[in-house]
């Protein structure tokens, strides 16, 4: 039991000092439009990254994956709604699966 303890301690440990520290260094509001930018295409970077590799295999044929990809892609570049966007490659998917099975 002690030892779960210990555990839990040190894992709020690790998980808070990376909430805390920006507001510990960066005191003043950033002035530098470079690092501003920066920080700000951090979050959807690793988010891609993290969930690009998924997208390619999470179908039954890469084919449909794809498709699925590249409809939301030419969505989200026209700036179209998340919701419209999730919808309209799941629909692209499905009926990409259909064809694909049928030949």
């Amino acid at each position: 039991m002690n030892k779960i303890l210990i555990a839990v301690f040190l894992m709020a440990i690790v998980t808070y000092i990376p909430r805390v520290a920006p507001l510990a260094i960066f005191k003043n509001k950033i002035q530098s439009r470079f690092l501003t930018a920066f920080l700000g295409y951090v979050p959807f970077a690793v988010l891609g990254a993290m969930i690009f590799p998924d997208i390619l295999s999470s179908t039954g044929h890469q084919t449909s994956a794809i498709v699925g990809l590249v409809i939301a892609v030419i969505l989200s570049y026209f700036e179209r709604s998340l919701l419209l966007v999730a919808v309209c490659a799941i629909i692209a998917v499905y009926v990409c699966e259909l064809i694909l099975a049928m030949l």
